[in-house]
């Protein structure tokens, strides 16, 4: 009976023990997901419309859709442009920008509600409304790493 306790005792600790997690490789210099994480924005439209996006859906420019390196397809995003304070809610379907310096693309329909087709750039806040639902108990993740979602996960949790 005492060797049962030990042995439940110690698959009790090595269950609760945390699994060591191996850090993405990434070849991108910027911090994981914040909580109203600011940075610069781009916008894309007629060359890309029509074509297919890194999620597999038709890119329709008119839409309120995004594309940002790392969250997961389907995250819904918050997006605030600082100079005006206009927001709009996208949807994360593609991957990119591969511009330096900037985070975000966001389609020609969200920069129009946004008011910066014009400059073509603008400084926002990105805030996370929502990660995907599950499909199979998998993350809908594209070229993001589930490492890459449960730290974006613990960013957000800790900051709540």
């Amino acid at each position: 009976m005492k060797n049962s306790l030990v042995i439940l005792a110690l698959l009790g600790t090595v269950l609760a023990s945390p699994l060591p997690v191996k850090k993405p490789s990434t070849t991108f210099s910027e911090p994981m997901w914040t909580i109203g994480q600011l940075g610069t924005a781009s916008w894309y439209g007629d060359p890309f419309h029509g074509r297919v996006t890194a999620n597999g859906e038709i890119y329709n420019m008119y839409e309120l859709t995004a594309a940002h390196r790392t969250l997961p397809f389907g995250t819904q995003i918050r997006v605030t442009n600082l100079k005006n304070d206009r927001s709009v809610t996208l949807r994360v379907n593609d991957r990119g920008p591969y511009v330096p310096g900037r985070f975000l693309d966001v389609s020609y329909g969200a920069a129009s509600q946004l008011n910066f087709v014009g400059s073509g750039l603008a400084e926002v806040r990105v805030e996370l409304i929502r990660f995907p639902a599950r499909h199979n108990g998998e993350w809908p993740l594209g070229n993001t790493t589930l490492a890459q979602i449960e730290a974006s996960a613990s960013t957000l949790a800790a900051g709540m």
